[in-house]
């Protein structure tokens, strides 16, 4: 069985949604020992699983589901993988974790259906040169990322493509 490589540590940035990895942390994907191993760097930033604010009554932001969303998180910015299998592993790792089997489902569907806006935004920030990997883990108070609002950049391209015609 599938397996993570130790717990989850992370400590809050002052903006309030973001959470940097402090440890090493990973997960063993198939099963123990497959040799297919994930391995979050210390210094990534996340935000756990993106759920739209009105349905955090239903499923927040954390849940048992965390670290799943925070592997799912490294592999979409990663992007060493094929976008289906990634959501495939957030799946199984779902599962290792005990997530029950409806929410284990509508987050993997909600990933399916709407993971591409991350993906396109990961790419979109990875080619313009920002790094949601922190060079040292020297965290103060007021730290905060440095990564814009989604609504903001999508703002920012229309306008850019309006301007260039």
């Amino acid at each position: 069985m599938s397996r993570f490589t130790d717990i989850l540590l992370v400590s809050p940035l002052a903006d309030g949604t973001t959470w940097v990895i402090m440890r090493d942390f990973g997960y063993e994907v198939g099963a123990e020992g497959s040799g297919d191993r994930i391995d979050v760097a210390i210094g990534f930033q996340t935000d756990f699983a993106t759920v739209p604010r009105p349905l955090w009554i239903v499923l927040p932001k954390w849940g048992r589901y965390g670290n799943a969303a925070v592997i799912h998180d490294w592999l979409y910015w990663k992007q060493d993988r094929p976008r289906p299998a990634v959501d495939g592993i957030f799946f199984e790792a779902m599962g290792v974790l005990g997530v029950g089997a409806a929410t284990r489902h509508s987050l993997y569907w909600g990933v399916r259906l709407f993971g591409w806006l991350a993906w396109y935004r990961n790419r979109a920030e990875r080619l313009s040169g920002f790094d949601r990997v922190l060079p040292e883990v020297h965290l103060k108070s007021i730290a905060r990322s440095a990564r814009s609002g989604m609504l903001r950049q999508l703002a920012r391209h229309a306008w850019s493509r309006l301007r260039n015609r």
